[in-house]
């Protein structure tokens, strides 16, 4: 996500600044400012956002602890326009990861600072990665619900977008073009890499897999995404090995 906003916010004209856990990259010279930082001490954050009229956060933690961080930098720095990155059904799944994820909602929030809050739905990344993953044994069994899942050009389209306009609190969801069982998905996966598997669609107790079957993570009215799984997969051919971590970066 991060490196996709980078890409169209300084093909827009942007002046852009990276705050990266990770060591500028050594080679040729780079169209951006690079700032390492520790999200967690927050060090190297008053550095990264001093001066700068947006935030747009792509990073984030299990309980919020990156956005306190990057809440009491920000207040210090000019206080910028803060434009935070959020998942559709937060507030409707109890997903241990999505409380995290709606904690840090309220974090910005409550933060007093100038805030947008833009909830995705899955990326199609998330969605391969998921069924390579479960493509790895014979009988392909995979959840019984559907998933809505969305280009993240898409979305770093919009944060785009958000971030270059005036702040606008809980902005409306964006979601893939079609909700899509999980079992379609697959067989349309397998087929873009040549495999056979028979495809199991189970259903599993607990009020987590009712969130999901319930629907608690589409956004049937807000598809607004255009580029289909279908087309993504053509677009990005499966590489031998596949990182859904690596490949976010």
């Amino acid at each position: 996500m991060g490196r996709v906003v980078v890409g169209m916010l300084l093909a827009a004209g942007h002046e852009v600044r990276i705050a990266s856990r990770r060591l500028q990259p050594t080679g040729e010279p780079r169209p951006y400012a690079w700032v390492t930082v520790d999200y967690r001490s927050g060090v190297g954050l008053t550095e990264a956002i001093a001066g700068v009229d947006a935030v747009v956060h792509c990073a984030g933690d299990l309980r919020g602890e990156v956005e306190r961080q990057l809440v009491g930098a920000a207040r210090g720095a000019g206080s910028p326009h803060l434009v935070h990155i959020s998942i559709v059904g937060v507030d409707r799944v109890p997903l241990g990861f999505y409380r995290g994820r709606l904690a840090a909602e309220r974090v910005i929030e409550n933060s007093g600072l100038p805030w947008t809050i833009l909830r995705a739905t899955q990326f199609h990344d998330l969605i391969r990665f998921l069924l390579a993953v479960l493509a790895r044994s014979p009988v392909m069994v995979v959840p019984d619900f559907s998933f809505q899942p969305i280009d993240v050009r898409e979305v770093a389209g919009r944060l785009v977008e958000l971030a270059t306009d005036a702040p606008a609190g809980r902005v409306p969801d964006i979601g893939g073009p079609e909700a899509r069982h999980t079992g379609e998905l697959a067989r349309t996966y397998l087929r873009s890499v040549g495999r056979r598997r028979l495809v199991l669609p189970v259903r599993l107790p607990g009020k987590v897999f009712r969130g999901y079957q319930q629907g608690g993570h589409l956004t049937p009215d807000r598809a607004v995404g255009r580029i289909t799984f279908e087309e993504y997969l053509a677009e990005h051919p499966a590489p031998a090995s596949l990182s859904y971590r690596s490949r976010q970066r």
